[in-house]
């Protein structure tokens, strides 16, 4: 048996995995149910076993921090709750929300004043979450509410000091670029001139310090953050993309990334088309002399669901191969709309790892 199909003895008989969410050189997330003293409920395990022995130490110290912020955070309401810790796991309640990035709250001025409420809420405790420019740590619930996940680098101050205003800052400053982008209509004076000031310290990890970051985590290390979607999505879809539309039985081609129990980041293959075999795809795929492996799912789909200006609603796309069919009704705008995606959902080929135990 894979270790990864294996559950922490810490965890033995109370937490049941059946989905990999996420999985770098720091820790693997994976979603199930936790036993509680209720009964069983939707969770998120955060587990530190797995990884190699150099990054030990540091993801211990991410453990921790996530541990501190969400036992303040998950309190507040704004984000998970903390259910339970040990020495290399954590369990965190599950949110039943969107990332940013796929939900995509444009024009949308009650999430971000939820937003800044929610950043107001957790200044007050003192802990500042300091990683909120990543649209995926930026959840919209069913009900238009702005939570927040992924504490690893989040800080517990004792005491309001000079450092905790200047990451508060920073929470607000990233909070409000998310909001330029989505709602630009909606931004403030006050909240223009906040933008156009970065702090010194910031300043200076842009001019140095980032730079390094990036050439350790992606040169070295071949990491990358891009959505939590992993290098493959980056290195290897762009490849895949562009000589799946080389077949002549091709119109359109697009691949999302899926939480993979065996891979840990996956990639599935939207193709728009009309009798066109997927095995002869895959054929296709691997007469092409580029490194990039094929996806682990491809599906054949007679038409993509588009928006109003003719772009591939990935958004989508993305919860079909998540197997998150549940969230999407709500994203749906026309009767049209419904019947494609009906279509692509009656014909997934993701069905195993989201009940897979």
């Amino acid at each position: 048996m894979n270790d990864r199909d294996t559950i922490p003895a810490e965890l033995a008989g109370r937490f049941r995995s059946r989905l990999i969410l996420k999985q770098d050189v720091f820790s693997t997330v994976e979603r199930g149910t936790f036993t509680t003293p209720d009964g069983e409920i939707e969770a998120v395990m955060r587990r530190i076993d797995l990884v190699p022995w150099w990054s030990a130490v540091i993801a211990r110290h991410f453990l921790k921090r996530e541990a501190r912020a969400l036992a303040v955070a998950g309190s507040l309401g704004i984000a998970p709750p903390l259910l339970f810790l040990g020495r290399r796991t954590l369990v965190r309640g599950w949110i039943d929300g969107l990332p940013m990035h796929i939900a995509k709250p444009e024009g949308d001025a009650n999430y971000f004043r939820s937003a800044r409420r929610a950043l107001r809420a957790l200044h007050r405790e003192c802990v500042t979450h300091n990683d909120l420019a990543k649209e995926q740590n930026w959840l919209r619930t069913p009900t238009g509410y702005a939570s927040l996940t992924d504490f690893q680098l989040a800080t517990r101050f004792a005491r309001r000091t000079a450092l905790f205003r200047l990451a508060a800052y920073e929470d607000l400053r990233h909070m409000l670029k998310h909001k330029r982008r989505y709602a630009p209509e909606a931004l403030t004076a006050i909240e223009k001139r906040i933008l156009s000031r970065k702090t010194l310290p910031t300043r200076i990890w842009m001019a140095t310090g980032k730079k390094v970051y990036y050439w350790i985590t992606r040169g070295m290390l071949n990491f990358t953050d891009r959505e939590g979607s992993g290098p493959r999505f980056v290195n290897d879809a762009p490849k895949l993309v562009a000589r799946l539309k080389q077949h002549p039985g091709v119109r359109d081609a697009v691949i999302v990334a899926f939480p993979d129990r065996r891979t840990g980041t996956g990639l599935y293959a939207y193709v728009e088309g009309e009798k066109i075999a997927e095995s002869e795809l895959l054929s296709f795929l691997g007469e092409s002399t580029d490194s990039a492996a094929a996806p682990e799912r491809l599906q054949v789909v007679d038409h993509l669901p588009r928006n109003r200006n003719g772009d591939v609603r990935t958004d989508i796309l993305q919860l079909v191969a998540m197997n998150q069919i549940d969230l999407i009704d709500p994203l749906l705008a026309s009767e049209t709309e419904k019947e494609v995606v009906a279509r692509i959902v009656a014909g997934r080929q993701n069905l195993r790892d989201r009940f897979a135990f």
